[in-house]
């Protein structure tokens, strides 16, 4: 629903998940994905590991970590992001 402000800017309300609002296909789905990433990206800072370690420890190669650090997350299923979390020690 498009609005205006008393300055005449158009705008329009968000219907409180940008992914949605971009028209994402399963909004759910990728705000899980892109909290489980911010979780991974946290450890790997804490633990000061280079893309080559995590590479390592994820079992995946160098070019995917730097894809997932970056946000590119449609060829990575939530069940791998918990198995990642996992493997990098996550503890809450």
């Amino acid at each position: 629903m498009k609005k205006k402000r008393p300055s005449e800017i158009e705008y329009e309300e968000s219907c409180g998940s940008v992914f949605a609002d971009l028209g994402i296909s399963y909004p759910e789905a990728a705000l899980a994905k892109s909290q489980l990433v911010w979780e991974i990206a946290k450890i790997i800072k804490k633990k000061k590991l280079t893309q080559a370690k995590v590479a390592k420890v994820l079992k995946i190669d160098q070019p995917k970590v730097s894809l997932l650090l970056r946000g590119y997350l449609k060829s990575f299923s939530l069940e791998r992001l918990l198995r990642f979390l996992n493997d990098l020690g996550y503890s809450t």
